[in-house]
């Protein structure tokens, strides 16, 4: 009953707006969409800093207790380094290969054979044709 009403209502309504009042409905309602999105905007900002101010005093504590629960002496080294393979950084003959695909093939080959890069050494790249 009443959503005949408000449907007829409603058109008749439209049937009378002219074409300045329904431009001026159409920014008021833009205006009132868009005033809602600043204000969610803001909102959403103002949280944002607020969790990173907890976040930064929190740390900010937990470096002082690590500080003060930290002992005074120098900390050993955990790993010594291993020595680069001799010619590591020589030069690498390439055979008609661009230096980007030998870089490629020279990481791919350390990949697969579990190696780091500095273990291997490579004379030269030739592509086989």
């Amino acid at each position: 009953m009443f959503d005949n009403i408000i449907v007829s209502a409603a058109a008749e309504t439209a049937d009378k707006l002219s074409i300045g009042d329904a431009a001026i409905t159409a920014v008021f309602g833009y205006a009132v969409v868009f005033a809602g999105l600043i204000i969610l905007m803001i909102v959403l900002y103002c949280t944002g800093a607020i969790f990173k101010s907890k976040d930064a005093k929190a740390k900010a504590a937990a470096e002082a207790e690590a500080k003060k629960a930290a002992p005074a002496e120098p900390v050993a080294e955990t790993k010594a380094e291993l020595p680069l393979a001799p010619g590591s950084a020589g030069h690498v003959k390439l055979f008609d290969v661009p230096d980007k695909e030998a870089a490629m093939i020279m990481a791919i080959v350390a990949d697969k054979m579990q190696k780091p890069l500095n273990e291997l050494h490579f004379i030269s790249i030739k592509e086989v044709k």
